[in-house]
């Protein structure tokens, strides 16, 4: 499925240059990159390969020169108040809080991105109605199995109705079923607003049949570049996302397992691989 778009306008993202180390390490080296409004674009690569550290940078959670990386044509270094009610984000660490509600959780957010007290509970609700929570809504996050919470951590993320959400990992360590779910509202809500959806994945199958392009990054640049069709076009007849990964890294992936203390910790780890 192939999204319209503005070519006239800012990308949704764009990253020119970009360049992150921690001391010796250099995480993101000289990075390009342009992400297309309205698409489903994926980040992929081997842990380490810098797919967090671009995306932290993305969500302003990490400095960047100025003119380095804009969304919606503002700049993340001189405009971050902007940029950060422009996008949704979802980490790979829970965001929800397990002693809350689902509603309170949301409408935590809800409070976080200041919207109108008028509107607030009304998009509460919608959201909690689009990932098909509502009848959980009153019950102790730390009582929802491991695809609710991430249904949660989406509803968090799109109360604020953002033009980009990015998620870094969003269903790692669920079952094919949670997974499914997830996408299916993403989906949705994407068809509903139009808005851009940056992904970072593991999950080869995921990425081949959700991402209209892909980047695949490795040792902080990216590798290769084209939708699915392209990259496995390139290596030859009958090769998966998984031959492309490993044509263009050497390494192999890692299988996600489900239940919501795998995903804890699965992002734990994932965490600290960055």
């Amino acid at each position: 499925m192939t999204s319209p778009f503005d070519s006239s306008a800012p990308p949704a993202v764009r990253c020119t240059g970009l360049r992150q180390a921690f001391g010796d390490t250099v995480a993101v080296d000289g990075l390009d990159l342009e992400v297309r409004r309205g698409e489903v674009f994926g980040l992929l690569g081997p842990n380490g390969a810098g797919k967090t550290t671009t995306i932290r940078s993305i969500t302003t959670l990490l400095p960047a020169p100025p003119g380095t990386v804009t969304v919606l044509g503002r700049d993340v270094a001189r405009q971050k108040t902007q940029v950060r009610r422009l996008i949704g984000y979802v980490p790979q660490q829970l965001s929800a809080d397990g002693t809350l509600t689902g509603r309170e959780n949301v409408m935590l957010f809800a409070r976080l991105f200041d919207l109108p007290r008028r509107s607030r509970k009304e998009q509460v609700e919608s959201v909690l109605e689009a990932m098909d929570l509502v009848e959980a809504a009153d019950r102790p996050v730390k009582t929802y199995s491991g695809g609710m919470v991430r249904r949660l951590e989406l509803a968090q993320a799109l109360v604020s109705a953002p033009q980009l959400l990015v998620l870094d990992e969003p269903t790692v360590g669920l079952d094919p079923v949670a997974r499914d779910g997830v996408w299916d509202r993403i989906a949705r809500t994407r068809a509903e607003t139009g808005m851009t959806v940056l992904v970072t994945t593991h999950a080869m199958q995921e990425a081949d049949e959700h991402c209209e392009r892909i980047a695949l990054m490795h040792r902080g640049r990216v590798r290769a570049l084209g939708t699915p069709e392209e990259l496995k076009g390139a290596i030859g007849p009958d090769t998966t996302l998984d031959d492309v990964f490993r044509h263009h890294t050497g390494d192999t992936l890692d299988s996600d397992k489900g239940g919501i203390r795998d995903v804890r910790a699965a992002r734990r780890t994932a965490g600290r691989l960055g």
